[in-house]
């Protein structure tokens, strides 16, 4: 990881066959770092696009943000928890954020955030289960009732204390970065909940901020993924006390 001291912020957005969402994204994103003071980065990491997911991203490529491009060396999709792994060893700020490509929760959100890293936090996650958390648009009432299980079996098993692991909108001190991406091993669905899995193991603080969420259409989350995620609780729970993450 190569720090660049005059970069306040960096910005991750995995991206995989997102050409009608990412434009949106990358707009608004761009809109809101523009108006900021510090300097800033936007890094979309292709993984494995066939559509022009990557043609967007380079037509964004100068400009007082930049975004950079980048994708697997091989070509392929390699999964969610792969290409955001690979963002943030890329990434150069002092801080590095990682946000989903549909824009479910806007980059504004980390007007929240900065506080808790004033308070010595070394990583702050976006959390739909607070009090004062917003969704305006909700998931079907099924995959609700699949989530509030799947908490409770996380929490159980291998990240006690935090009440939302899944929402794509997390932030990372560059020292805390440091200690988890590097030992990130699951490219998949269950990379959220290793990445905090490491992060507790490392002694790193965590605080939840409340977010806005909006479900956006065209998820790619299927029954079959809360039950991948379920499997890899199990294998993060092996890795703890194999002591994999030391």
């Amino acid at each position: 990881m190569t720090s660049d001291p005059t970069l306040r912020l960096s910005v991750v957005i995995p991206a995989f066959n997102e050409e009608l969402r990412l434009p949106g994204t990358l707009a608004q994103s761009l809109d809101y770092l523009r108006s900021r003071a510090y300097g800033s980065e936007i890094l979309v990491v292709d993984d494995g696009s066939s559509d022009r997911t990557a043609d967007i991203a380079r037509g964004h490529d100068s400009g007082p943000v930049p975004v950079r491009l980048l994708a697997h060396p091989d070509g392929l999709n390699h999964g969610k928890g792969a290409s955001v792994r690979l963002g943030m060893l890329a990434a150069g700020g002092t801080h590095l954020l990682f946000m989903d490509a549909d824009n479910s929760t806007t980059l504004e959100h980390v007007e929240r955030f900065w506080p808790y890293f004033d308070k010595g936090y070394d990583v702050v996650i976006g959390s739909r289960a607070l009090e004062d958390s917003v969704i305006p648009v909700r998931q079907a009432r099924c995959k609700e009732l699949a989530g509030r299980m799947g908490n409770w079996i996380i929490q159980t098993f291998s990240v006690p204390g935090i009440t939302d692991t899944q929402a794509g909108f997390k932030m990372f001190t560059r020292r805390a970065a440091g200690i988890i991406f590097p030992r990130q091993t699951m490219a998949r669905w269950g990379y959220d909940i290793e990445l905090l899995a490491i992060a507790q193991a490392h002694g790193c603080l965590i605080a939840e901020a409340p977010i806005t969420w909006r479900n956006a259409p065209g998820s790619k989350v299927t029954a079959r993924s809360y039950l991948q995620v379920l499997g890899e609780v199990w294998r993060i729970r092996r890795n703890l006390r194999a002591g994999l993450y030391r």
